[in-house]
C-alpha cells in the first residue's frame, strides 16, 4: 500500500475546469441533451476553472520528492462516460491526477472522507456545506476571472481569519455586541486561544509541507487576511502561536476592502465565508473559494466588519 501524501485534495470538475456552457446546456436542456453536447466535445480541452492554477500548483509540490508531498482527487457529478471530457483534459493539461469518483449526479462528499481528503473544492454549494459538516475544509469556488493562467512562483494561499481558520466565536460576539464589546472582549481574552475553524487542520498541513523547504526558498507562502485591526490583533497571534502554526504573512486591515491587499500578496485562491470579500477577491482578479460556516452564512442582518465597516455586499475599490 503506498503511503498516504502529506497533502489530499479533492476538486470537482466544474471546480478545476470552466464548465460553466456545459452546465447551461443542462440546466436549459436536461440530462440526454448534456451527455451528447459533452460526448461530441471530449477531444475538445476544457478551460481552467477558479481551482486550476491551485491545482497545478500544489501537484509540483511533488517535483524532486522522493514520495508523494500532495495528491489530487477529482470528484464529479458527471458519469464516468460524460467525465471522459475532464480527464482527457487532465491529460492535455499534463496534470498528475489518476483517482476519481463519478458519482452520475449523486453528491461526491460522501467520497471526501473516503480519500482522505484535507481540502475539498466543488462549485456545488450543498456538497461544500455536506463537507464541512463532517469536519473537512471545503469551499464554494466562484467563477475563475478572465485570464488566470499564469503558474509561475510559488502557491499562494490567502485566508480570513474568524470563521474559516478560526470559529465563528468572536464574530458572533461582534454580531450580538457591535465594535466596542468585540473590541473590550477580544482585549480581555487576547491570552485565551481562539477555537479552531473549518480550515484549521489544512492550515496546519500546509505547515507540515512548508517544513520540508527551507524557510527562505519555500514554494509555498500563506496569509491571513482579516477585517481584524489592533486591539484584536492579539488574540489572533497567540492563537496561531499556541497551535504551533507557521503563517508567512497577517495583514490586519480594519476593514479595508480586501481585494488590492490580496493582489498585491498575489493570492492564487482567496477563502472567506463572506461572499461579499469572495467578490471583492475577484474584482482584483484572484480566484476566490467561498467557505460557507458560521453565523455569516446563517438568515440574519447584512454583518458588519470586525474593523468597524460594513462588509462589502459588492466590490469596492479605494
Amino acid at each position: 500500500m503506498n503511503a498516504r501524501p502529506g497533502l489530499v485534495v479533492a476538486v470537482s470538475s466544474r471546480a478545476l475546469f470552466d464548465l460553466e456552457e456545459s452546465h447551461r446546456v443542462f440546466l436549459e436542456q436536461g440530462v440526454e441533451a448534456y451527455a451528447r453536447y459533452q460526448i461530441a466535445r471530449e477531444n475538445e480541452p476544457l478551460s481552467p476553472g477558479g481551482g486550476y492554477i491551485l491545482v497545478r500548483k500544489l501537484l509540483r509540490l511533488n517535483a524532486g520528492a522522493e514520495a508523494r508531498r500532495v495528491e489530487v482527487i477529482l470528484l464529479s457529478r458527471n458519469s464516468a462516460d460524460t467525465g471522459l471530457r475532464v480527464f482527457n483534459s487532465i491529460r492535455l493539461y499534463g496534470l498528475d491526477i489518476s483517482r476519481a469518483a463519478f458519482t452520475g449526479g449523486g453528491n461526491t462528499a460522501r467520497y471526501v472522507e473516503a480519500f482522505g481528503a484535507d481540502l475539498f473544492l466543488s462549485a456545488n454549494g450543498e456538497d461544500v456545506r455536506r463537507t464541512l459538516a463532517e469536519g473537512v475544509a471545503a469551499a464554494t469556488i466562484l467563477p475563475s476571472p478572465p485570464g488566470r493562467t499564469d503558474d509561475e512562483g510559488p502557491l499562494r494561499l490567502a485566508f480570513d481569519g474568524d470563521a474559516v481558520l478560526f470559529s465563528d466565536e468572536a464574530e458572533r460576539e461582534f454580531r450580538s455586541g457591535g465594535l466596542e464589546r468585540f473590541n473590550t472582549s477580544e482585549a480581555a481574552r487576547a491570552r485565551e486561544p481562539l477555537s479552531g475553524g473549518p480550515f484549521k487542520n489544512f492550515l496546519s498541513a500546509l505547515s507540515r509541507l512548508q517544513s520540508e523547504f527551507p524557510a527562505e526558498r519555500a514554494p509555498l507562502r500563506t496569509a491571513l487576511i482579516t477585517a481584524r485591526a489592533a486591539p484584536t490583533h492579539e488574540r489572533v497571534i497567540r492563537t496561531l502561536r499556541d497551535w504551533g502554526i507557521r503563517i508567512d504573512e497577517s495583514l490586519f486591515l480594519g476593514g479595508r476592502d480586501k481585494g488590492p491587499f490580496l493582489r498585491a500578496f498575489g493570492a492564487d485562491i482567496y477563502f472567506d465565508d463572506q461572499t461579499g470579500w469572495c467578490e471583492s477577491a475577484r474584482a482584483y482578479d484572484v480566484p476566490a473559494g467561498h467557505v460557507p460556516h458560521g453565523v455569516a452564512n446563517e438568515d440574519g442582518p447584512a454583518p458588519r466588519a470586525a474593523g468597524g465597516t460594513r462588509r462589502l455586499t459588492r466590490p469596492t475599490k479605494e
